[in-house]
């Protein structure tokens, strides 16, 4: 038996034809892709109490790489320390695109193993910190075979993070493929197919729910790979909220932490997403246990999630602790600084006559009317990924009109709360401690 007879030979030719992502390595000379979740500052907040240095042998493992992103940001990041990159994928012609990326940035920190994800195994790949593994198990004919393989190179204080489909987002998705199961009875060719799919992609009725849910599903010009990979891939299966609950929280043990690419954990909680005035039924929902609430946030979402992906880590307590004034806040995925968050708050609250604001973010399309607190202007205004809330609150009792009756620490946390918590929510607002650099 060969080394990768435990994935569909189909599955495998698939990525030998057509490597996964379709990438150019001379791209790399102009751009680095950023990969949602393997931003250092965010794995540490959510995975390491924001704690982590990424020294001392920090090894990554990338089970599914595929053409790279994830390998290539995480390697980038990781340039200066002394991190290990584990870059792992059975198709060959793809492990041959992601190495040419890294050459093109003289990245040097990166092993490269062509093998199947299911034969990992602590004797020959060691334990991990990290371990990324995005849009694979849901494309073996055993996830769970998949997960154990992964989880028995996890260090006990590691994280993992996994991508898998979701299973309500993509209902027009799996209609489409079914309908060209239907269609393509009479060819295995992939050129045939993947041009049936464009030509019924763009002829299809408006009442085809496919159509319906286009601004979130490949388009009829998305690259051949894109095509084939999300309408014609021969093993895809997909997941509930609760069904994710089950399998890695109830059965495996695990703690979940839900982010969804561009938005954070936002679509997964009802009341970023009801919209109008508050109701009885979403006091309800926010009533109920959190894996709940996010089970009625999917629901309610419809097309938002077509994926999940999450942070998995064996421990519940690894999220940076807000309240702790040794730790930094920092902006993250946006180009905007401290000061001009600040500006846009101050101008909110002027032009309020309630005290409350709308907080509209215009890439997630997430907005909550919510409190700002009367210090926000000042400590948004300070927040620069260096200083520390407590030299931010220090700075502001310095202000001459503060000086009399200066807030506590325990004040200005508490009156910070509620802005912090939604810009948490949307991944823009995070934390490290003052000891980490990285």
């Amino acid at each position: 038996m060969s080394d990768f007879d435990n994935y569909l030979s189909s599955v495998r030719d698939q990525y030998e034809d057509l490597p996964y992502p379709a990438r150019d390595p001379e791209d790399e000379s102009k751009r680095l892709l950023e990969t949602w979740t393997d931003l250092l500052g965010k794995i540490n907040h959510y995975c390491f109490g924001g704690r982590q240095n990424f020294q001392n042998g920090f090894r990554v493992l990338v089970g599914g790489g595929g053409t790279g992103d994830a390998t290539i940001y995480l390697a980038e990041q990781l340039r200066n320390t002394d991190a290990e990159i584990v870059h792992l994928d059975m198709s060959a012609a793809s492990i041959d695109i992601a190495q040419q990326r890294a050459a093109k940035r003289g990245l040097t920190n990166i092993s490269w193993v062509h093998d199947s994800l299911l034969n990992i195994s602590p004797e020959r790949f060691g334990s991990f910190n990290y371990i990324q593994c995005t849009g694979v198990l849901h494309h073996l004919e055993n996830p769970e075979a998949g997960f154990q393989a992964l989880k028995s190179v996890l260090k006990p204080e590691g994280a993992m993070c996994l991508l898998v489909y979701g299973q309500i987002g993509r209902t027009g998705i799996y209609q489409m493929q079914a309908l060209l199961r239907a269609l393509n009875g009479d060819t295995t060719d992939k050129k045939t197919r993947i041009q049936r799919a464009r030509d019924v992609i763009k002829t299809s009725p408006d009442t085809n729910w496919y159509r319906l849910g286009r601004a979130n599903y490949p388009g009829p010009d998305d690259n051949d790979a894109e095509i084939y990979e999300l309408l014609l891939h021969s093993q895809d299966r997909a997941y509930t909220v609760p069904q994710l609950y089950e399998w890695l929280v109830d059965q495996q043990g695990m703690n979940i932490h839900f982010t969804e690419v561009g938005r954070g954990n936002s679509p997964y909680n009802p009341r970023m997403l009801v919209r109008g005035n508050p109701s009885e039924y979403l006091e309800r929902a926010m009533s109920l246990p959190i894996r709940q609430q996010q089970e009625i946030a999917e629901l309610l979402g419809g097309l938002l999630l077509i994926r999940h992906t999450f942070y998995l880590t064996t421990r519940a307590d690894t999220e940076a602790p807000y309240g702790d004034p040794e730790f930094i806040p920092f902006i993250a995925h946006e180009v905007i600084t401290g000061p001009e968050l600040a500006s846009y708050v101050d101008g909110e609250q002027q032009r309020s006559r309630t005290g409350l604001i709308l907080m509209s973010h215009l890439e997630t399309g997430m907005a909550l009317e919510l409190n700002p607190g009367q210090w926000a202007k000042y400590i948004l205004n300070n927040i620069d990924g260096q200083k520390s809330f407590g030299d931010i609150f220090n700075l502001i009792r310095g202000i001459n009109k503060f000086k009399k009756t200066p807030p506590s620490n325990e004040e200005l946390f508490a009156d910070f709360r509620e802005l912090f918590d939604f810009l948490r929510s949307i991944d823009r607002l995070l934390l490290r401690h003052s000891s980490v650099t990285v």
